[in-house]
């Protein structure tokens, strides 16, 4: 397949602005490591929120939709989009957003994927945050397509060129692989992971970004290889999730970077349900 750099990561997004454009869309996507919390007006990102996912009541979802829509009344807001996987968050989420935006939310899955057929010989158990990304690939980068979402795990998400969920690859993310390295190994020491500054580290630190940072843009590209040949056409490659930013510019396979690809999915989900 063709390979070429990542595109720009996408920019954070702006401060809310009222605009004549109807009423707001709330879109939340729980991962196992963080949440990130969405404002749409329209088609418009306006604003973003993410942290740590965790031990969370009702209550405490409120507080945080409080903070991220201040300005905004129930009346502005036209509903609400649920993406989680992981259920001991689900519920205190999904009643905060009932109370806050007056309906129960559109919660993401099989059944709410409808425009998309899923070729998984048990379309349950498919995270819901892989539903959102591929169809937001889908939609906004067109067919075919790949989706590596670099978080807690690194998944690799088949779109064909008809539109169709192939299915994919799962592997242990950045961040948790590196975790597991420094809490096994007694005399490794916990590093920052950045960019490194060359292959062949010189001294522990060194080589530990290098086999950890390059490890994964290698693990990236021989997977996305893989895949690209059991997929008619030439797939586009998009990167999201939260170590995308390090990762996918060492990627020679990653065509852009959307941090927002999952948020993005919600709100079309939620226009196909309108």
């Amino acid at each position: 397949m063709p390979e070429r750099g990542s595109g720009r990561a996408a920019s954070r997004a702006p401060r809310i602005v009222r605009r004549a454009g109807g009423p707001a869309l709330v879109t939340v996507g729980i991962g196992n490591s963080r949440t990130v919390v969405g404002l749409f007006h329209g088609t418009a990102l306006r604003r973003v929120v993410r942290f740590e996912s965790g031990r969370t009541t009702a209550a405490e979802a409120a507080r945080r939709l409080e903070r991220l829509a201040r300005g905004l009344s129930t009346r502005d807001v036209a509903g609400a989009v649920l993406c989680s996987v992981v259920p001991a968050l689900t519920r205190p989420w999904a009643r905060a957003l009932a109370r806050w935006s007056g309906r129960a939310p559109l919660e993401v899955g099989p059944a709410t994927a409808r425009s998309l057929p899923i070729h998984y010989h048990n379309p349950r158990t498919l995270g819901a945050d892989r539903i959102a990304n591929a169809v937001a690939a889908r939609d906004l980068y067109g067919t075919p397509v790949i989706v590596v979402d670099l978080g807690t795990a690194t998944n690799f998400d088949c779109v064909s060129a008809s539109g169709e969920f192939l299915g994919g690859a799962i592997a242990p993310g950045v961040g948790t692989s590196a975790e597991e390295l420094f809490r096994r190994a007694a005399r490794l020491p916990r590093v920052e992971l950045r960019r490194p500054r060359r292959a062949m580290g010189r001294t522990t630190k060194e080589s530990l970004r290098s086999g950890v940072v390059w490890g994964a843009a290698g693990q990236v590209d021989a997977l996305v290889r893989r895949l690209a040949r059991e997929m008619k056409g030439t797939p586009q490659v998009i990167a999201t999730g939260g170590w995308a930013k390090l990762v996918a510019p060492e990627c020679a396979t990653v065509h852009v970077v959307d941090e927002s690809l999952a948020l993005k999915g919600m709100r079309i989900l939620w226009e196909e349900r309108a």
